[in-house]
């Protein structure tokens, strides 16, 4: 078992990293949870795949359920308010847990309702996703959407602990298996160009999987590394948003209906390095290799029927934003990064797309 610490002021959990650990759950827990009664907050996907797989390896907890709708669209006021509801019904108390058994979207919003039911629960993260293992799961950003933007009402809330079994990638679809290498392009791209050019050099995805335990360990560390030295993402942590200003506009011009979450990061990560290029803050040929990588994955570097107006309209409401400047991400060369400091009027230059 890989195992990595998470050091803050005020939070200390690990990481764990195996293969069927999801099988072997009750022991783990139970260093961080000496009670009895924990909600599963999961979506309808993920029940039907590993709800009684993980019954049978909590049997000596009473368990309770809520399940909400896959997709983004879930991850709401309305939604959360739904949440609160059933975890008021089950009479949860803060003494109890909480565990967010799914994907991005199950992470943030069952982290979010942590957070904030009875002014905070304990929570754990056991996500099922490649995006959710690699990332979102990681680092206590929790939150919801609003029609406005994505994030917009959230926090800063660690778990207890995260366990992430990479078996559980063997029943993603395509589409989401690569989705979720959207963010670890991203991981490569700022910070480890080792990792960028291994994955861009496997074979095929079954060669990725053969790997993926290393690839995850990989992306943990980075995030690890950069929440310990900034966990209110005040400074070095908006790295970790490289492609995501213009990716979340993305996500949100086709109503979240279109694009996925790391659909929308690897596109950003294209149009902020080209436009980068052509200014001359990026190596030339850096965006060549991003959309290498990208075709290798069948990730989205052209993307039809963008308006560009709204797309800045959009970033403008970035958490980067601060007064009449924002903060944007952008690297020197594949492996390095640095934020730029920028004027909301020359967003266009930098974030057209």
């Amino acid at each position: 078992m890989k195992t990595l610490n998470i050091n803050l002021t005020d939070a200390n959990y690990n990481i764990y990293i195996r293969n069927g650990i999801i099988d072997n759950l009750e022991e783990e827990i139970s260093k961080v949870y000496s009670g009895h009664k924990i909600v599963v907050i999961t979506d309808e996907n993920v029940e039907k795949l590993y709800y009684e797989r993980l019954c049978s390896s909590l049997k000596k907890y009473d368990l309770y359920k809520i399940v909400i709708k896959p997709g983004e669209k879930s991850k709401s006021i309305e939604t959360l308010t739904e949440v609160y509801s059933k975890l008021a019904g089950f009479k949860i108390s803060r003494s109890d847990l909480i565990i967010a058994f799914g994907g991005g979207v199950v992470g943030d919003l069952g982290g979010f309702a942590a957070a904030t039911f009875l002014r905070g629960i304990s929570y754990i993260q056991i996500p099922t996703s490649l995006l959710a293992q690699i990332d979102s799961s990681i680092g206590g950003k929790v939150a919801v959407d609003l029609k406005e933007g994505k994030n917009l009402v959230g926090s800063f809330y660690h778990p207890k602990a995260v366990f992430i079994d990479p078996t559980l990638l063997k029943t993603l679809s395509t589409r989401f298996l690569h989705d979720g290498m959207g963010e670890v392009i991203k991981y490569g791209a700022i910070r480890n160009r080792e990792l960028f050019y291994k994955v861009m050099n496997f074979k095929d995805d079954n060669e990725l999987l053969e790997n993926i335990e290393d690839v995850i360990y990989s992306c943990c560390s980075i995030k690890k590394a950069v929440v310990e030295n900034d966990e209110k993402d005040n400074g070095e942590r908006m790295i970790l948003n490289f492609g995501h200003t213009i990716g979340h506009a993305v996500e949100e011009f086709f109503n979240y209906e279109k694009y996925t979450h790391g659909e929308g990061v690897a596109y950003g990560m294209y149009a902020i390095t080209k436009n980068s290029e052509e200014l001359g803050l990026t190596e030339k040929g850096t965006v060549l290799d991003i959309k290498k990588v990208l075709e290798k994955y069948n990730l989205s570097y052209n993307i039809e029927g963008l308006n560009n107006d709204k797309i800045i309209e959009t970033a403008a409401l970035d958490k980067k934003t601060r007064g009449e400047f924002i903060n944007i991400i952008l690297i020197k060369n594949i492996g390095e990064c640095f934020i730029k400091k920028i004027k909301k009027s020359e967003m266009n230059k930098y974030l057209k797309v």
